[in-house]
């Protein structure tokens, strides 16, 4: 297919200006796993890029783009397990219907990340529907905010980028072992060796196996990872880069709670170890993914450059659980529909989706160089990108199968195995993109974003029913302003364009069935300070986004009665403001980081006027994420570290009639370094919710049902490294 023309209209978005800062305290890269203080700035290291932004070697510190940087040390440091634990490290990102045992859900700013469209794999478009291991990645890089100009369409939460672990550039041989309460044990390896006279050819092999057991009742599983990352430099400036891996996670997924009729229960009342998918037919949710990638990178001058980047996803999900909804008779009536009964008795539901395949394929062609145009200094990147998602289902088991209760106690059995129809999916994107960073001044830089994008999507029912199909193109832009105010410091101001697309279901409720929904297109203005210096480093970021929703108007919207007044269609937008504030002290000793997040958001120009105004379900207003850490001087490589996370309430219900409080969690650790016979060696011990709160972590509405997820109890860890 080809790349449709590149528009003639350059982008009419203007500039406004305004504070702000963003996530500084991102740390250096480093693919050998180094010390376990937080993330900092550390004087004398080059910071690592945040290519996720479109700049490849811009770090985030120098560019005008709020995002963070998260190297492997620190994510060990924090105990991130999985891709959704980012969310103790950065208060602009908060759960969003996280699950034990089922892939990541999490938001930034306030808007949920789409697991479809806004994760990246070195840069490449990926799917999230899966388990995303982080022991071979060498850093996760996250891009707050309106993302149009780096991904076409996606939610205007940003992206997470996670970053391959590539060869070393000196032999490194490691062993790591973890432990978490009650009986979760992980092993992993990594190898990392160099071949050749100047050391041109390089492998790195990481491997990982775990054991879960974790103090939710029921929720046993295991996983594994091996993967391999090899490079070869080549004579007349080619680098040839290949990598993949395999992976497989298999464990029982954990439902959330929810309200008891209009209340909301007391979570000291609610033990969180309780596991409402506890039945004894209770089948593991497995989550297999196959992922590999080839990059070239060829000098074709000391001022450009050309990269040719391929990958591919395949991805195997048995999706199986038996889950609380609503409360509903034989004949399928409901009351109440979307939460447990008022005395705690809920529908437990049977659902089986066995051999989903996914598959995404990504191409990317880009040129990277420096050039002088108009008397002034450009550095340009222009490039295409093709890629191909495909989502092939079998028949679905969806059936009542009887009535539990919240203490988690009730047995049902099996539900008849009604099954139902699924849909498949095809997508496939071409878009011709273009970033240029423009010299006006000494210390001015301009810088410009701009993406075409034309997507067609496909879908049929499983029976071969309801097929639909429409294809769209739209552009989106992106510009800002930077001013250095010292070799340290910046101020800059942007705008930019997000999109969203579309269609009605194909389902005889809807007047519109199968039609595409006008783009939705989100729009963000940000001004941001930021201050890297060698011992404080400080951000300021404020930002305002405004998205159009989606929403069902109309009669019948509930049941698939044929001839309904049902309508799918754009029904105003959710606004949300708010400043976000980092800062990054090293100071002898101490090493503390310190982020927060202030968020106004609200809906507004609705056909409900009743709902106008109001605060998004499970969207905090406020967050705060701290970490502190000692050196102690006593002690020679011993370090004590502390953290706090607080978010605060978050509505419930979408007419805002039941509030859940905010909560603060504590949790403590400690590491010590040493030498043994020569080795590096590395042992961790921590607690995380040292006080055992007790408080809702999330109310998220999902699927039509509300739910609520409990922060997790105290739980113990501990880890050792050794390097070999």
């Amino acid at each position: 297919m080809a790349i449709l023309p590149f528009p003639r209209r350059v982008m009419s978005s203007g500039l406004v200006l305004l504070w702000s800062c963003t996530g500084l305290a991102s740390a250096q890269s480093s693919d050998v796993p180094g010390t376990v203080l937080p993330t900092v700035t550390v004087s004398g290291q080059a910071p690592a890029p945040m290519a996720v932004g479109g700049w490849l070697d811009v770090p985030a510190a120098a560019s005008p783009l709020a995002g963070r940087v998260i190297d492997a040390a620190t994510l060990r440091e924090a105990n991130v397990q999985r891709l959704a634990d980012i969310t103790r490290l950065d208060a602009s990102a908060s759960s969003a219907y996280d699950a034990v045992g089922y892939w990541d859900g999490f938001s930034v700013r306030g808007y949920v990340l789409d697991n479809r469209l806004n994760l990246r794999r070195d840069g490449l478009p990926i799917s999230g529907e899966t388990s995303i291991p982080l022991d071979n990645k060498a850093r996760v890089e996250m891009l707050k905010g309106t993302s149009g100009v780096q991904a076409g369409t996606s939610s205007p939460a940003g992206l997470v980028n996670v970053v391959v672990a590539r060869p070393t550039a000196r032999p490194h041989r490691s062993l790591r072992l973890g432990w978490t309460q009650n009986a979760s044990w992980l092993g992993a390896v990594d190898v990392s060796e160099r071949w050749g006279i100047d050391g041109e050819a390089g492998l790195r092999v990481i491997a990982a196996a775990e054991h879960f057991d974790p103090i939710v009742r029921r929720a046993e599983g295991r996983r594994h990872l091996l993967s391999a990352a090899g490079e070869w430099r080549l004579s007349g400036g080619t680098l040839v880069e290949v990598e993949g891996e395999t992976s497989r996670r298999s464990q029982p997924s954990v439902p959330g709670f929810s309200l008891l009729g209009d209340a909301l229960p007391n979570a000291a009342s609610v033990d969180p170890r309780i596991n409402l998918n506890n039945q004894p037919w209770t089948q593991p949710v497995v989550l297999a993914a196959r992922t590999a990638s080839l990059r070239v990178t060829h000098s074709l001058s000391s001022d450009w450059r050309a990269v040719v980047h391929a990958g591919t996803q395949h991805l195997r999900n048995d999706d199986r659980t038996a889950f609380p909804y609503g409360l509903y008779a034989a004949d399928y009536s409901c009351d109440p529909c979307d939460r447990f009964s008022s005395d705690g008795r809920f529908s437990v539901w049977e659902f089986i989706s066995d051999d989903e395949r996914r598959r995404t394929d990504a191409v990317d062609l880009s040129l990277h160089g420096r050039a002088q145009l108009g008397g002034l200094d450009h550095d340009l990147t222009v490039g295409v990108q093709w890629s191909r998602h495909r989502a092939r289902f079998q028949q679905q088991v969806f059936d009542l199968a009887g009535t539990g209760t919240i203490d988690g106690t009730a047995v049902v059995p099996r539900s008849g195995g009604f099954l139902d129809e699924n849909t498949q999916r095809r997508e496939a994107n071409r878009a011709l993109y273009l970033r240029d960073t423009v010299a006006l001044g000494e210390r001015t830089r301009a810088w410009l974003g701009l993406r075409h994008t034309a997507i067609e999507r496909d879908a049929v029912r499983t029976d071969g029913t309801g097929a639909t199909h429409y294809s769209q193109s739209f552009t989106t832009p992106w510009a800002a302003l930077s001013v250095d105010l010292d070799d340290r410091t910046m101020v800059y101001a942007s705008a930019g364009h997000g999109i969203e697309s579309d269609l009605t279901p194909n389902r005889a409720r809807y007047t519109n069935a199968g039609r595409p929904l006008p783009v939705a297109r989100s729009r963000q203005t940000e001004f941001g300070a930021k201050h890297d210096g060698p011992s404080l480093g400080w951000a300021l970021t404020l930002f305002d986004i405004a998205r159009p929703v989606a929403a069902d108007i109309g009669v019948e919207c509930a049941s698939d009665t044929p001839g309904a007044t049902c309508t799918r269609q754009r029904d105003g937008e959710q606004r949300h403001r708010g400043a976000e504030v980092d800062l990054a002290l090293q100071q002898g000793p101490w090493r503390v980081q310190a982020n927060a997040m202030w968020l106004h958001a609200r809906r507004r120009g609705s056909i409900d006027a009743s709902t106008n105004g109001l605060q998004p379900v499970n969207v905090p207003r406020r967050a705060v994420k701290l970490i502190g850490s000692y050196a102690w001087a006593g002690v020679p490589g011993l370090t004590v570290h502390a953290a706090a996370v607080h978010e605060g309430d978050r509505m419930v219900l979408a007419d805002n009639s039941v509030r859940a409080p905010g909560w603060t969690r504590i949790d403590a650790g400690m590491a010590y370094s040493h030498s043994l016979g020569g080795r590096p060696v590395m042992w961790r011990a921590g607690v995380e919710n040292v006080f055992d709160r007790r408080a809702w972590r999330e109310t998220p509405t999902q699927y039509g049902h509300v739910y609520l997820f409990p922060l997790a109890p105290r739980t113990w860890n501990a880890s050792l490294r050794v390097d070999l």
